[in-house]
């Protein structure tokens, strides 16, 4: 495809012909009946895609390849290093297990419409029970494995399971964290009160099963009769994900199947260059938005092998655990966070480990979760030698906002920026009354209505706040990223609105300071905050993280960094203190806990939030949070 169509032919009509252009990519997914209406905007601000469709999204993602000759490819590939297996499960395979698990959901009252909750660890299990409860036309909600009682006790409540289910055990690097008494503690504290629980018992640990309310997954299997799919409404909702750092009344976006199907399929080819067979890793987690989307969902729509990766980019064992897996299972494209690739630079500064590894197989890397800052572009794409792609999204959204679409017509990268416009989002850059800003002035980022298919078409439950993101400015999806486009057309994103900080009259975004600290030699990673002062209103205030084996003076360093900052904002930026510190306190999928740590800076209250990978950095914080403001 790449170098046949046009990308400003492709985005043309994706924006001022959506019914034509999706209609066209709708003909990729197979349909028990087909759409009365591609776009149904009948109640605005509620759009619905493919409006009297039917399908069934499990029968596009394991069925139909099966009935197509895909039958012994390989659809999934597990790899623990933390458990040192590795299992391979062919389409074939992966039907079997589907079809039995969803029997055995169906054994247990579990019908179209009712929900089930996944609180699993990275499991092949995890997409299997994700998939059961799409084939029976039930709704799933991963929950994150190892979340808190308390929260998953809030989602309990909000989603109404009928079933849940989940593992004896997470492992999480070299700790092993029994999931039964955290999933007991839950379901003690939630007013709703599920059915049942399957639970699949691992060899680390045994739980101990309630009789007539916890039932053994490998069990229920050996009896359970294979289940078919059920038709759904290509409106009907396929699962909730509730947004991390959840408070109150949780927030969960849901996703409807028609749609879902039919964006996700088309950005495997379009935004990821992969063919069907291809072998594509998203090395994130299930219970993340990236984990629904580019490990489940979309690699299976599209025919390809997808890899499920129970570890992390480093300390399983080491900085080469990323090169190790490229080279075992022939990865043709790796999806993470910016922050996988700022660990291993952090202990592998020289790419020591990368030499021992054969990674020819490798042709795309794509970044995003946060900001990619150009150092670490610059540091992965003069190791790997193949193009970077920085590409943004949302959670709301669930595939690429903005990207450089390697299977359209790519385009020259420049560090700092995911690009253009994915075909289906017409971007916009706003100012606070709503009027779209030239070139080069930075703003608030929007998406003009409708929203394409795949996004949310409103929260579960929850409509009221779902018209928060459409009606902040009416006609427009508010992003809450602040950013710009430059004379090329090129798209900044600069970071959350709340990013943006006034020093003395002057709007500043931290984000552009952290990009120039982190081009420091000794700086890993860094952060910035806006620290509350009487003077000025707000000054920045800096945490850095150095690579390893650096020896230097950290009193040198952070001197050598207020220099450049001065140099490249000016002495406006008000940039003099920073703390050298160990870690960046980090939620299990490696985003950096900025509302957390600006609360810290600020000296407001804060709650820990329950997806923190390590507590005791927020200690560390604390400290060098003190220091700061007592030296200011």
């Amino acid at each position: 495809m790449t170098g046949i169509l046009k990308f400003a032919d492709v985005y043309q009509e994706s924006v001022t012909q959506p019914e034509l252009f999706w209609g066209k990519a709708g003909e990729e997914v197979k349909w028990v009946k087909k759409w009365d209406k591609v776009l149904d905007d009948s109640n605005k601000p509620f759009y619905r895609w493919f409006a009297g469709g039917e399908l069934n999204t499990c029968y596009n993602a394991v069925d139909y390849h099966v009935e197509n000759g895909r039958g012994e490819q390989i659809a999934i590939i597990y790899d623990s290093p933390v458990t040192d297996s590795v299992a391979k499960i062919t389409y074939k395979e992966l039907l079997e297990q589907v079809a039995k698990f969803a029997g055995a959901l169906q054994g247990m009252g579990v019908v179209k419409g009712d929900t089930v909750i996944i609180y699993m660890p990275m499991i092949p299990q995890a997409i299997v029970a994700v998939l059961a409860c799409a084939r029976l036309g039930a709704v799933h909600s991963v929950v994150f494995g190892g979340f808190a009682p308390n929260e998953l006790a809030i989602r309990i409540n909000d989603a109404q399971p009928k079933v849940m289910v989940s593992a004896s055990c997470g492992i999480e690097g070299k700790k092993v964290i029994p999931y039964k008494p955290l999933l007991d503690e839950a379901i003690r504290l939630a007013e709703h009160k599920p059915q049942k629980t399957i639970i699949f018992q691992r060899p680390q640990v045994s739980a101990e099963l309630i009789a007539g309310h916890d039932y053994d997954w490998e069990e229920l299997m050996k009896t359970a009769r294979r289940a078919d799919c059920v038709t759904v409404a290509a409106t009907d909702p396929l699962y909730i994900l509730y947004t991390s750092g959840t408070t109150g009344k949780p927030k969960g976006v849901m996703r409807d199947n028609g749609g879902h199907a039919v964006a996700l399929k088309w950005s495997m080819k379009h935004v990821y260059d992969v063919q069907p067979g291809d072998v594509f890793w998203a090395a994130s987690d299930v219970g993340w938005v990236v984990g629904h989307s580019y490990i489940v969902y979309a690699p299976l729509l599209y025919g390809c092998t997808t890899i499920v990766y129970e570890g992390k980019p480093i300390g399983t064992p080491d900085p080469g655990a990323f090169w190790r897996v490229i080279s075992q299972h022939g990865v043709k494209v790796l999806f993470t966070a910016p922050t996988a690739f700022r660990a291993i630079k952090k202990e592998d500064p020289h790419g020591d480990y990368l030499k021992k590894y054969d990674i020819k197989s490798l042709k795309y890397l794509f970044l995003a979760g946060e900001r990619l800052d150009p150092d670490t572009y610059h540091w992965a794409s003069d190791m790997l030698k193949i193009p970077v792609i920085d590409h943004w999204w949302q959670t709301e959204t669930g595939w690429p906002i903005a990207a450089n679409c390697m299977g359209i017509e790519p385009f020259p990268i420049k560090a700092g920026s995911p690009t253009r416009a994915v075909p289906g989002y017409k971007v916009e850059i706003l100012d606070n009354n709503g009027k779209e800003l030239p070139n080069g002035q930075e703003g608030s980022v929007a998406i003009k209505l409708p929203l394409p298919p795949g996004c949310l078409p409103t929260l579960w439950n929850d409509d009221k706040r779902y018209l928060d993101y459409v009606t902040e400015i009416p006609g427009y999806y508010v992003t809450g990223d602040g950013g710009f486009y430059d004379k090329d057309g090129y798209l900044f994103i600069m970071g959350r609105i709340d990013d943006v900080i006034n020093v003395a009259g002057h709007r500043l975004s931290t984000g552009s300071m952290e990009e120039i600290i982190s081009k420091h030699k000794d700086v890993a990673e860094c952060a910035v905050f806006g620290m509350n002062e009487a003077l000025k209103g707000e000054v920045p205030v800096g945490f850095a993280v150095l690579k390893a084996g650096v020896t230097r003076d950290p009193a040198v360093i952070v001197k050598e960094l207020v220099q450049m900052v001065r140099n490249d904002i000016g002495a406006v930026a008000c940039f003099k203190q920073c703390a050298i510190v160990k870690a960046l306190p980090k939620t299990r999928s490696g985003k950096t806990l900025r509302s957390t740590m600006r609360k810290i800076v600020n000296l407001q209250e804060y709650v820990v939030p329950s997806t923190i990978d390590d507590p005791a950095v927020l200690d560390v914080i604390k400290d060098a949070a003190k220091k700061l403001a007592d030296e200011a």
